[in-house]
């Protein structure tokens, strides 16, 4: 199925993109590669404010797709003029959690500062 075809379904809400039909039917002809899709993703859930787990999923597709945690934090600070910055302060312990970084400090329970005042 061609992009305009895929877009025509996706305005029509046609039930062949019903989620299950998405992973076999539809991303398999998808012209990005894996890494860029993860990427977008991860992009996806900064926008909607998504929860830790869904970062850690995503974040660990795009690791394996080939995604440095450099590019990650990019795509994090790229969408701030589409979604904000609270959107993104929000997802950025998230995204540090789920690249392997403990942003909390254990006896405040509050994101730790770090570098000199």
């Amino acid at each position: 199925m061609d992009y305009p075809e895929r877009l025509r379904r996706l305005a029509i809400n046609d039930d062949v993109l019903t989620t299950d039909d998405l992973h076999e039917s539809v991303l398999g002809q998808l012209s990005l590669d894996a890494k860029t899709l993860a990427l977008a993703r991860v992009a996806a859930l900064v926008a909607m404010g998504a929860s830790e787990p869904s970062f850690g999923s995503q974040v660990d597709a795009a690791i394996s797709a080939g995604a440095t945690s450099s590019e990650i934090v990019d795509t994090l600070v790229g969408v701030i003029a589409v979604v904000g910055v609270p959107r993104a302060v929000a997802a950025a312990p998230k995204v540090a959690l789920a690249l392997g970084h403990d942003v909390y400090d254990e006896d405040t329970g509050r994101i730790a500062a770090t570098g000199q005042a």
